[in-house]
């Protein structure tokens, strides 16, 4: 055997060693973002869980997400456009006569509005704040 045949060796040996390392560094990182995501989940934090679960309820909890921020947003549009109609209604607006019984000068006014006319929503009732995933995870699954 040559001193080439010795250097080769032992270019192969060391670039199995790189790619070993390579790729085990590429797993842990894997595995490290599979348990940053189970722990970014409320459902699964703490919890002991598959890849294939991890995925499943990070599923469910993305779309739970975006039906709660439409809702809110839906919410949002509906507060502005009641606080239009409100604004509206701001020069039409005039000032109560003094309370004599008062101690305090407030600047009420009397508004040809009413504020029930306009149907104000409040929260709905029937929302939960929670999140909840569609099946419990069982004590045995993995």
């Amino acid at each position: 055997m040559s001193d080439n045949d010795d250097i080769e060796v032992e270019s192969d040996a060391d670039k199995r060693a790189h790619h070993n390392a390579l790729e085990r560094k590429r797993r842990d990182h894997i595995k490290d973002s599979f348990h940053s995501l189970r722990d970014s989940v409320p459902s699964l934090q703490g919890e002991k869980a598959s890849r294939a679960q991890i995925l499943d309820k990070a599923t469910e909890y993305i779309q739970y997400m975006r039906r709660k921020n439409h809702t809110h947003q839906q919410d949002i549009d509906d507060l502005k456009r009641q606080n239009a109609l409100l604004e509206q209604q701001v020069p039409n607006c005039r000032p109560l006569p003094p309370q004599h019984n008062c101690h305090h000068q407030h600047h009420l006014c009397r508004c040809p509005i009413s504020l029930l006319s306009l149907s104000l929503k409040s929260p709905k009732a029937g929302r939960s704040s929670g999140w909840r995933p569609a099946k419990p995870l069982g004590a045995g699954q993995q």
